[in-house]
């Protein structure tokens, strides 16, 4: 007598959300989860003297969303984070949001966490993430991304040379985005480490 097999498992998860029971609605809450996630790092905002972009936890929050929820789930975080603010969410930095503000001369490091949202949420689905010395450099590379969207962007909308834009917009953030990297490898490291411990 034939009888109905249960599908097997994955061995392993491809990236933490993977780890959460799979119920109909769980991409749903997960992706608000990081659009709330990156509206909330937003407000962390700190002004850069002679810039219009503020140094803000925002980039962290992509690279935790990213890494945690894979490339499409990733994606649609910003993509959803994005439209959120065109609606007049107050989800940028400072509580702002609106039409202006999302395509002022902030709006392309925005545009730019979808690149660098899929590009890290790949990289995470097959394992990059797990390990701090393949992390770190991955998460650096994820938020160059987004100043190679940004800045062109600052410079065309705020009429600065090249030079001045990278003054105003690269520059000072570098040493930031190190840190946000290490600080996002620390805990998606640690909770793969706590899954694996549970499993």
């Amino acid at each position: 007598m034939a009888t109905a097999s249960t599908p097997a498992l994955p061995s392993r998860p491809l990236v933490l959300a993977d780890l959460v029971p799979d119920v109909r609605a769980r991409n749903v809450v997960l992706v608000a989860a990081g659009v709330l996630l990156t509206a909330l790092l937003a407000q962390v905002s700190v002004p850069v003297p002679g810039s219009p972009v503020p140094i803000t936890g925002q980039t962290l929050a992509v690279v935790l969303t990213a890494a945690a929820l894979g490339p499409g789930r990733g994606v649609a975080v910003q993509v959803f984070y994005i439209l959120s603010a065109l609606v007049g969410l107050p989800f940028y930095s400072e509580a702002s949001g609106g039409v202006d503000v999302v395509f002022g001369a902030t709006g392309g490091y925005v545009v730019g966490f979808i690149p660098a949202a899929y590009l890290i949420g790949l990289a995470a689905k097959h394992g990059a993430d797990r390990n701090p010395l393949k992390s770190v450099p991955l998460f650096i590379a994820g938020q160059a991304v987004i100043f190679a969207v940004g800045v062109p962007w600052l410079a065309v909308s705020a009429g600065m040379s090249a030079s001045q834009a990278l003054d105003a917009g690269f520059y000072p953030f570098i040493l930031g985005g190190i840190v946000k990297a290490a600080v996002a490898a620390g805990v998606l490291g640690t909770a793969w480490q706590l899954a694996r411990r549970r499993s």
